[in-house]
């Protein structure tokens, strides 16, 4: 575990010792704050409207902004996770550094597993800053916490699934450039699988919907926990952990 912490730690102070942290924290705070003005003047006038019209109070403003707002930010999610995951192994081949790496006393699984818990705390730094956003809510609302507790734990589990994936590409390429194209290249289809679902009946249509990534984020963002989901997650990215650590070994093998 303390080679793991050690990775782990090394990684994450890669990220924040150069631009790559703060612009990426930047822009995703951007981006959110942006999808939050948008809701929240949405919500503002509908509530009025409803006021004016005699509608019996304001709407839902879990149902009204919450649940669209962390659905837009998995998408931005979707673009920005190879930018994180780009340079976790290809940085390591064009410096050369890899080599020390390979050759050093740890195990493939953990320098796999330390590099995905660095790239997961720049991760988490980035939903954190979010969190400046909701607490306007409570604020100056009365939102429900418990549906937002579910659409960042949705979140954290989306990202994580799409760090490893970034994480195996990122072993097989020594171009950082290559590796972002490669990621999201894969990323797109998983992300679209549920486009099929109208060409398919019975059970294909059933194990569609499952593989769909945001068919899960949705359920999330709308407050809901569904066991099959949290597992479809985990097992999502134990699979690609285990092809990056199977993609290392081969590095080791044929240096």
């Amino acid at each position: 575990m303390r080679n793991i912490l050690a990775i782990a730690d090394k990684e994450l102070r890669s990220y924040f010792a150069s631009p790559i942290a703060y612009i990426m924290i930047g822009l995703f705070s951007l981006l959110f704050g942006v999808f939050f003005y948008l809701f929240l003047v949405a919500f503002v006038q509908q509530s009025e409207q409803m006021m004016q019209f005699g509608g019996g109070g304001a709407p839902n403003i879990n149902q009204m902004m919450i649940g669209g707002l962390f659905q837009n930010t998995a998408v931005v999610i979707l673009f920005m996770m190879p930018m994180i995951t780009m340079r976790t192994y290809s940085e390591e081949k064009r410096s050369g550094t890899i080599e020390l790496l390979l050759t050093s006393p740890l195990t493939d699984l953990e320098i796999i597993v330390g590099k995905f818990i660095g790239a997961m705390g720049l991760y988490v730094a980035m939903l954190l800053v979010t969190m400046i956003y909701i607490g306007i809510l409570f604020i100056y609302g009365n939102p429900e916490w418990k549906p937002i507790l579910t659409a960042y734990l949705g979140l954290i589990l989306f990202g994580g699934c799409f760090i490893s994936l970034g994480l195996f590409i990122s072993s097989l390429s020594k171009n950082q450039i290559v590796a972002a194209i490669l990621c999201f290249g894969m990323l797109i289809p998983i992300f679209s699988v549920g486009l099929l679902d109208s060409m398919f009946t019975g059970k294909g249509r059933d194990w569609l919907s499952y593989l769909n990534l945001w068919d899960h984020m949705d359920e999330f963002a709308r407050g809901v926990v569904d066991s099959r989901r949290i597992i479809y997650y985990l097992s999502a990215t134990v699979l690609f952990l285990l092809r990056a650590t199977v993609s290392l070994s081969a590095k080791k093998e044929n240096p």
